[in-house]
């Protein structure tokens, strides 16, 4: 596993509870600004095996990227958390989470 991967993973797992980060801002954390496809691959491939709260990851607009029954449980599990989702959009103003 490359230290990214692993920056990736380590950065996922600390996102909150009622907290989002996107694809680009993980990468950017974790030392490549250009990898947020990588890091949608990373969530794809090792969520389950690593148990991450992938459903707090969305796209840089601030929606939910997944299509049909994988956006509605995304979307439901955000809203289970106390964020605000309307119509896929989620207000980075609000629940966008920043490493101080």
């Amino acid at each position: 596993m490359t230290k990214f991967t692993e920056d990736v993973l380590e950065i996922i797992k600390m996102i909150p509870p009622g907290k989002v980060m996107t694809y680009g801002q993980i990468s950017a954390y974790a030392g490549n600004p250009r990898g947020a496809r990588q890091v949608s691959r990373i969530l794809h491939s090792m969520s389950s095996a690593h148990g991450l709260p992938w459903h707090r990851v969305i796209n840089s607009k601030g929606s939910i990227s997944l299509t049909g029954e994988a956006g509605f449980i995304q979307g439901s599990m955000l809203i289970d958390e106390g964020i605000e989702v309307i119509n896929k959009k989620i207000n980075l103003k609000k629940y966008l989470f920043k490493f101080l």
